[in-house]
């Protein structure tokens, strides 16, 4: 698996930001990519989740159904605005979270005082991740629905997807505990394989981490943007009132 550092060394941050303009205005937003856990992707033009398999409809009609543990998950096939590309041109010079460590700190805790504090702390000691970033997570995930199942099949706290939960041990994704320390250690995961960059491992949650290598940062989805800007509000927000320190990056 390659690391950032050497997409980046393939890619100049300008020509990647040439590039994402230049995709933007020549291709129309078309339907979704369903990406397998085989790293094997389809183009479909609908998609929905039926119990545990997951029914995927081409463009031309014609449709199949696949175990849902297959699929690792559903994104936008979406070169967005103009005005979108600019903000991921922004993100990408600038960045959206808090320059920051994103390690467990006893000063920094869950956000939203939700039932699931204790557990989101235990789990970001366990594995050593700032618990309002995973707490911030989860509320921009299911709003701290445990039982919330999205059209692509996520289900839980963190929304995972079955085969994320296959791969992290959970038997049953709408247990809070195991939903919790799942989500919390492929977070962890994210950030260890982004050197800590809350910006791209968030990203990375949304949108696969195969798209963040796919356009040297975060994908220029509108979705995706959406998505990390949310989270970096709340966690922001947080700093600002004092609900958590500003703590340095170590």
């Amino acid at each position: 698996m390659r690391g950032l550092g050497e997409f980046s060394a393939a890619i100049p941050m300008k020509r990647t930001v040439i590039l994402l303009l230049a995709i933007a205005a020549t291709l129309p937003a078309s339907a979704s990519i369903a990406i397998f856990t085989d790293g094997r992707s389809m183009k479909v033009a609908e998609f929905k989740a039926i119990d545990d398999q997951m029914k995927l409809t081409m463009a031309n009609g014609g449709s199949v159904l696949v175990p849902l543990t297959r699929v690792d998950r559903i994104i936008d096939d979406e070169i967005t605005t103009p005005e979108v590309v600019a903000e991921v041109k922004k993100i990408i010079e600038e960045g959206v979270f808090p320059r920051r460590s994103w390690r467990f700190n006893e000063s920094s805790g869950p956000l939203f005082n939700s039932k699931y504090d204790k557990i989101i702390r235990e789990a970001a000691q366990k594995f050593d991740v700032d618990a309002a970033l995973v707490s911030a997570v989860i509320k921009a995930e299911s709003d701290f629905n445990a039982r919330e199942i999205s059209n692509k099949g996520a289900r839980g706290l963190m929304q995972l997807m079955p085969a994320t939960a296959e791969r992290f041990g959970v038997a049953n994704s709408f247990d809070p505990v195991e939903n919790i320390y799942a989500g919390t250690r492929y977070l962890k995961w994210l950030l260890k394989t982004f050197d800590g960059n809350a910006d791209l491992a968030v990203a990375a949650y949304n949108a696969g981490e195969g798209n963040v290598w796919k356009y040297n940062g975060v994908p220029p989805f509108r979705e995706t943007v959406t998505y990390i800007n949310r989270i970096a509000r709340n966690i922001r927000k947080a700093i600002e009132t004092k609900q958590i320190a500003s703590v340095e990056a170590r």
